[in-house]
């Protein structure tokens, strides 16, 4: 109970401005940590989500996959800087509960302005990488299929109109983060979040020409484990580096993730196996991304155990998710973005609330386990009609305007041609 309460406190004096760093002197320590967390987290989009995305589509798409992820991340990085960091992470005033506001240009943040005792240029970055993943994510949902020029404007509008308000709402002072909602590295701010805007891009678009009849494999299996395996490691810095210190809390969050992975991986494989006769290396890698998902929103509150336990049920539901969205439902969300992100997001979530609890191992609870799985419950509820309404009306808009689909032939040509005028492999 005492450490999950000087949890609490230490982020909400992160938040709380001025008044608190001139108090304040910066921790060595901590700083390096963050730093070294902040290149961790943008190494899982560049190389990692787009080596792991492009192995996985056809050949004659590969090289667009890397484009996307590559674009996006210069594309967030840039409005993070002129405005949105200010959206997410601003005091909106009588709004704040809703919105940030401020920081224009990165207004007011001087090379001795702190957060809490690290740097806020650090902060800052550390948090713009959160927010490059996020919309790289969704890439796999509408994979093969959506004009260049659409994917730009929909991962601009998504993050200012989506990304900013979800992430105020549970880090930023929202409303959210005052319920006592816990997402300790973002369950709902990114997982949940991709996974929705996902599912909802995938029914906007429709399937893929060909699915669910023709077989489309991975196109090189040796790209998608390289880049799942940065995934893994640069994981480490995505949930231990958001104890935003150096300390037992980052440790432990760190040992929940390993746990959470690889207890995801071989729970995948295991229904695998079972259901098809043979294991397969897409699978144990797919389910190394679902346990590392369910457990992000926990990993800062649980102990051990609990990371096993969420890794286990991770690896199972959401196999099950992938082959009932596909098989049953024949959406065509290319590369499972939803059942893995979406599905593991909202379990993590949810099993927070219980796994939180000090009699379970967790790092003790302010409220019972009912009421933290009801607020939970909230935070899941507000992530999915926010994100799924406003993706959505964005998606319509954008295709009644520049058009959201490639062209028929476009599309059985590649994208690596038809939008780029490349190819990923000249043999």
């Amino acid at each position: 109970m005492k450490r999950y309460m000087g949890l609490t406190l230490s982020v909400g004096l992160l938040l709380s401005g001025s008044a608190y760093a001139a108090e304040v002197e910066m921790n060595g320590a901590n700083t390096a940590w963050l730093l070294t967390s902040t290149v961790l987290v943008l190494f899982m989009t560049i190389p990692g989500l787009a080596l792991f995305y492009s192995g996985m589509v056809r050949v004659k798409n590969s090289l667009s996959i890397l484009m996307q992820c590559f674009a996006i991340t210069c594309l967030v990085s840039i409005l993070w800087m002129i405005f949105v960091y200010g959206l997410a992470f601003g005091n909106g005033g009588s709004f704040n509960h809703l919105l940030g506001s401020g920081k224009v240009f990165m207004g007011g943040i001087s090379l001795n302005s702190l957060t809490g005792d690290i740097p806020e240029t650090v902060f800052f970055m550390f948090q713009m990488t959160f927010a490059i993943i996020t919309p790289a994510l969704v890439v796999g949902a509408y994979a093969e299929r959506m004009k260049f020029s659409a994917m730009l404007w929909f991962t601009a509008l998504w993050l200012v109109l989506v990304y900013a308000p979800i992430a105020h709402w549970v880090w930023g002072g929202g409303w959210l983060m005052q319920r006592g909602f816990l997402d300790f590295a973002g369950g709902s701010v990114v997982h949940l979040n991709a996974g929705i805007a996902a599912i909802v891009t995938a029914m906007v678009l429709g399937n893929r020409r060909g699915f669910p009849e023709t077989s489309m494999p991975p196109h090189n299996m040796t790209l998608t484990v390289a880049g799942a395996s940065m995934l893994w490691v640069g994981w480490f810095g995505f949930n231990a580096g958001s104890a935003l210190a150096a300390n037992g809390n980052a440790g432990m969050a760190m040992t929940a993730t390993h746990i959470a992975a690889a207890a995801g991986s071989l729970a995948w494989m295991c229904c695998e196996w079972i259901r098809y006769d043979k294991p397969s290396v897409l699978g144990i890698v797919t389910g190394m991304v679902a346990g590392l998902g369910t457990i992000t929103p926990a990993s800062g509150f649980v102990g051990p155990v609990g990371a096993l336990v969420i890794g286990i049920l991770a690896g199972c539901v959401c196999f099950f998710a992938t082959q009932f969205i596909k098989r049953s439902l024949k959406i065509d969300d290319s590369l499972d973005v939803f059942p893995v992100h979406g599905v593991g997001g909202t379990l993590g979530l949810i099993l927070t609330g219980i796994f939180a609890s000090d009699s379970l191992g967790g790092l003790g609870l302010k409220t019972g386990i009912g009421a933290q799985v009801l607020t939970q419950l909230t935070g899941v509820v507000a992530t999915i009609l926010w994100c799924g309404v406003v993706s959505f009306v964005l998606l319509l808009v954008l295709d009644k305007t520049l058009g959201l689909r490639v062209s028929s032939d476009d599309e059985t040509e590649g994208l690596d041609l038809t939008q780029h005028n490349e190819r990923g492999y000249n043999l």
